[in-house]
């Protein structure tokens, strides 16, 4: 599995700038002004990102950080230092 930092600094490459992926708004942003795609309207924005026609791959990579975030704030075994 790759590590949070590692799927960031993939998701600025592609997007050519710097942004929070754990940022609905700015994801909506980055997606719809640097690769002109639009999301399908959904409860929420991860159904969204999930339900988007494009085999983009900037798509996945957003997927997978925030999924990362997730496994992270839901596990009580992990902890911030």
């Amino acid at each position: 599995m790759a590590n949070k930092e590692f799927i960031l600094q993939r998701i600025c490459i592609f997007s050519g700038k710097e942004f929070d992926p754990d940022s609905d708004e700015q994801v909506v942003e980055v997606l719809r002004d640097k690769f002109s795609l639009s999301l399908p309207q959904r409860r929420s924005i991860d159904e969204s990102l999930l339900d988007v026609a494009s085999d983009h791959d900037v798509i996945g990579l957003i997927i997978e950080y925030r999924a990362l975030g997730k496994v992270k704030k839901n596990s009580p075994y992990i902890h911030d230092v």
